[in-house]
This record gives structure tokens, sequence and C-alpha cells, in this order.
């Protein structure tokens, strides 16, 4: 008899959901998609904020998250057994804001993993047996404001070197890899090509499905050596006004384990927190079309060119924005600079090639981050 995991996406309890976070009512929250929590063998979410009653913001470009520690009392009654902890703002609010998220899923029974107090306790590999199957689960995060070190407290970082050290150093513990990696571009539904690579070697070195989160949209997905990748599922329950469509639809993914490490999958469909509280099911007109376009998608991304092309549009609309933050354009400046009028006119190609060479360059690079 096989064992059903259910993974969600990206968990924010934030706006008029927190009360009813912190009132532990599952059934409002996560609505039509809650029968399947239950059902399941093991549930998996990323929580994508600490939770925290005091207030130590770091210092960081983009939005400071977090949440109150009551928050934690829908995960536990919607039955949610362990949460990835790996993404870009589990350290929002520092040390102590990474503490008390552990401290407080600890207190409830709920498994963390991908973050702790130093990289060693980061980068383990959380395993569960349920029915003599175990299911190994590591978080990864892509190199942002939120990581490990040797002697800090912070998030798994994407490192391949080390992934492949911990695989071969672990792989004996257990009989099924769920690797959950935070990254790729936001509002964007395909991979990179660099995503791409990087999620096949994952598959290639040991996983057995690999799960992108973070993008905020419901992406794509590939069969690769008989291994599922998940190229963005979309939110789970994130609470945000004035996005785009894409922002509020996303969907489940099921896994079906069997002892031999054998397994099928199937995508459960949704929208969240659009015009109404929680999660609420498509009707079967929507959730044809939403998994139509899905599989679309999907069996686009099996052309390279596809890949490249797609990739290359989307850079080009994000090249103005870019030059201007790395550039330290303020607010007005960026305004002037939406169509790249002041990028033209005050910097020239080989002092944008320098830039350019800081930042591919692996040794320029090392400098650079280190400087930064």
């Amino acid at each position: 008899m096989g064992v059903s995991v259910i993974i969600g996406g990206d968990v924010y309890p934030a706006g008029k959901h927190m009360a009813l976070f912190e009132q532990g009512d599952a059934e409002a929250i996560f609505g039509q998609v809650l029968p399947n929590f239950l059902e399941a063998d093991c549930v998996v979410v990323n929580l994508e904020c600490p939770l925290f009653d005091g207030n130590s913001p770091i210092v960081k470009n983009g939005p400071i998250l977090k949440a109150s520690t009551k928050c934690i009392n829908a995960l536990k009654s919607g039955q949610v057994k362990i949460v990835n902890l790996s993404n870009n703002h589990i350290l929002d609010q520092g040390e102590a804001g990474l503490r008390s998220t552990m401290d407080t899923c600890t207190r409830a029974g709920i498994i963390t993993f991908g973050a702790g107090p130093n990289l060693q306790a980061a980068r383990q590999i959380r395993v569960m047996s349920i029915q003599d199957i175990k299911i190994g689960f590591i978080g990864l995060s892509e190199h942002e404001f939120s990581l490990a070190t040797e002697e800090s407290w912070g998030a798994n970082p994407l490192d391949l070197i080390d992934y492949i050290r911990n695989i071969k150093a672990n792989s004996s513990e257990y009989d099924y890899l769920v690797v959950l990696l935070h990254g790729g571009s936001e509002h964007y539904p395909f991979p990179s090509p660099r995503l791409m690579e990087t999620c096949r070697f994952l598959v290639e070195e040991g996983a057995n499905a690999v799960v992108c989160q973070h993008s905020h949209c419901a992406g794509c997905y590939e069969e690769y050596l008989g291994s599922l990748i998940v190229y963005g599922q979309g939110n789970l329950l994130f609470d945000e006004l004035n996005q785009d469509h894409t922002f509020y639809e996303g969907f489940l993914v099921k896994l079906e384990i069997e002892k031999d490490g054998s397994s099928s999958f199937s995508l459960i469909p949704f929208e969240q927190c659009k015009n109404t509280f929680g999660v609420v099911m498509f009707s079967e007109e929507k959730k044809k079309e939403f998994i139509s376009t899905i599989n679309l998608r999907s069996k686009a991304i099996l052309s390279k060119n596809f890949v490249r092309e797609r990739w290359s549009d989307f850079c080009s609309k994000q090249r103005h924005r870019y030059f201007s933050t790395i550039l330290g354009h303020g607010r007005l400046l960026k305004r002037l600079n939406r169509n790249g009028i002041l990028t033209r006119i005050l910097y020239s190609k080989t002092a944008l090639a320098a830039v350019r060479n800081f930042v591919t360059c692996e040794s320029h690079r090392e400098v650079l981050e280190k400087i930064l």
C-alpha cells in the first residue's frame, strides 16, 4: 500500500486571514482543499514568513514579512505535518524570528526542515517514516537575504556541491526524496534555462520529486528520468491585494509513493484569496481550462528553443527596471529610466560591461559578495 503526500505552496498568514489563522480555523482558510489534507498521509507546505511576536527586521531590499506565533494554530488544525522554512523571507526578523518560528512549530508538533541555527542544521534531510516508507525532505533556497552560514542562523542555500555531498552521505536513510526549491523568477510561469538544468541535475543526483516554489504563479511541470519536476505551483494562501489574477491561482501536488520508490502524481487546482476568504476549488469548466493551460506549457518547455526564447522575452521586459536598481536610481530616476533613456545617456557600454563582468565572473562576484 502506497503513501499519499500533499505538497502545498507558499503560505503567508496575513491580511484578513490572520485572525482566522490565530483562531485555528483551518476550514475557513483552506476551505475546499482541506479534505485533501485530512485524507493524506502527510501534508507539507512552505511557510513564507517567520512566526514572531517581536520586531527585529533585517536590512534588505523588498518586503519584510512576519506573522504572530498564534498563526501556527491553523496549520496544526489543518493537519499540516511538516513545513519547509528554506525561503527568501524566513530570516526577515533575524535570528530571533527564525528561532521563534522553529520553537513555535516544535511546540505544535509540526516538523521543520530547510533552516536552522547554522548551515549544518539547515541542510539536514528530514526523514518521515510513514507505513514503512521513509520519505526524505530537503529545502533549498536561491541566494537572497535568508541564508545560513557555518556560524549563523538561516535557510539552506542552493549549493549543488553541498547537495551532492549531502545525498551521498545520507541516501541510505530514505526510500524517496522530495526537494522543495525556493527559486525562479516571480510571476513567470516557465523555468529559465538555468533553473531547468538545475532541477534536472537534482533529479540526476537522487531527487525523486522537485517542486519549485516562490514564483507566486502556477507554472508547468515535466517528468524527467521517471521523476516529477514542478516549475512553480503558485501560492497556497497568500493574502495580498492588487495582484494579477495568476497570483490567486495555484495547485496542490499530490504524490502517491510506493515502497519501491516509484510514484504517480496529480495536480489539484484552486483559487485563493480573490474576492473571498480562503481557498476555493475551481468549477469543473475552470478546472479543465486551467489544467489544459498547465499541460500546454508543460509540453512547450520540452523544446529548448522555446525555453530560451521565452526567457529572452521575459528578460527584455525587465531590462530597464534591473538597470535602475543595480545602478542605484531613486524613485524619480527609476521613473525617468522606464524606457532606458538615463542608462543610455549616463552609462557607457564599457561601464555596463564592467558591471556584467563583476556579476558573471566567479572570482569578481565572490569579491563583490564579500564587500556587500
